[in-house]
């Protein structure tokens, strides 16, 4: 369903068909009961500190990752969507740390007007606009979750049968640090039981530089040129991971939604599952 939020948040958007949505939109549309804004982060000190007026929280390791890092349950994720007044005619922006796996998250379960706020939570601050440290309290939702796209999801059965297949490129986002096996986490720490390293025959992209100093995405050109070592106009398809999933969403994102190439999946369990299953082979050169 396209909804008149989602018309006018295209046409104000740059250049993406719609995929994003500048600040001064998202700032004239906060009280309208069709929009809702989430600020997707690792834990809940920056939201609580202060956030985009009328946002709500989803803290990735206790919303959408349970202990072992996989991606909580139709139940749970049920009740996260309802909770943060997601109807199925919302339009959904995403902000803060990790905002492309919100997105992907709900385009997984089948809600489509999906965005992401074309700047930075520092940024938004920094102008003046509306700003609140209470918590968002909307009204529950009625957006029930679908069957899951699977054109969009890699499990880690595919990424060890991609391994050895050709016309699959798996696209490992993360640090050199990480990949190189110098670090297991981003933040420089190992993990008990764990291995460093990357997937066998994985393409390193690190995805630094996806952003202006704003927050706002690169132009088309720029995007293109930092993901020049994949192919960005073929069919083959693309698996794209990271460490829990945040880093290869927003790969995902920008190939899809930006470059328009088809054909991509996001591992979401990466390296979380990946380094600390015993079965599972690791490069370590």
């Amino acid at each position: 369903m396209i909804t008149t939020a989602m018309k006018t948040a295209s046409m104000s958007s740059p250049g993406d068909a719609g995929a994003l949505v500048d600040p001064q939109w998202l700032q004239d549309h906060l009280d309208d009961p069709a929009v809702r804004v989430v600020e997707v982060d690792v834990s809940p000190a920056a939201y609580n500190g202060g956030h985009v007026d009328g946002a709500v929280l989803w803290n990735i390791y206790s919303d959408l990752k349970d202990a072992k890092y996989q991606l909580m349950g139709a139940a749970e994720l049920q009740e996260l969507v309802e909770r943060s007044g997601i109807s199925p005619d919302s339009t959904v922006v995403f902000y803060g740390y990790a905002p492309a796996l919100g997105l992907w998250l709900m385009t997984l379960y089948g809600h489509r007007d999906v965005r992401i706020l074309n700047c930075s939570r520092d940024t938004w601050r920094s102008a003046g606009r509306r700003w609140s440290s209470d918590a968002g309290s909307p009204a529950l939702g009625r957006f029930h979750l679908g069957d899951q796209d699977t054109s969009i999801r890699a499990d880690a059965e595919a990424v060890r049968e991609a391994i050895s297949r050709p016309d699959v490129t798996l696209l490992d986002v993360r640090t050199a640090a990480e990949y190189q096996r110098e670090r297991f986490w981003p933040s420089g720490g190992m993990e008990p039981g764990g291995r460093a390293g990357h997937v066998p025959s994985a393409v390193h992209r690190p995805i630094d530089g996806l952003h202006d100093e704003d927050g706002s995405f690169r132009s088309t050109a720029e995007l293109r040129q930092i993901f020049s070592s994949v192919e960005l106009d073929g069919s083959a398809e693309l698996i794209t991971y990271c460490t829990i999933g945040g880093r290869a969403a927003a790969a995902w994102f920008v190939l899809t939604r930006l470059l328009g190439r088809d054909h991509v999946r996001v591992y979401d369990g990466s390296w979380a599952e990946w380094g600390r299953m015993t079965e599972t082979s690791v490069e370590r050169s």
